[in-house]
């Protein structure tokens, strides 16, 4: 039962995301987009190298 609570809520915040931001949200310039793909693959290869250091401990 708990399960389905965890989900239930997981799927409203979700629901919520996706409507405030099909309503208040604007799109990206392109520059803006090529700014936060170059910040997402350096956050991704930290959490990588993170994860295996931690995993080595």
């Amino acid at each position: 039962m708990t399960l389905l609570i965890i989900l239930a809520c997981v799927f409203g915040v979700v629901a919520l995301m996706v409507i405030l931001g099909e309503r208040f949200g604007k799109p990206m310039s392109d520059k803006q987009q090529e700014k936060f793909s170059k910040t997402t693959w350096i956050l991704v290869l930290f959490i990588l190298l993170a994860s295996i250091v931690r995993e080595m401990i």
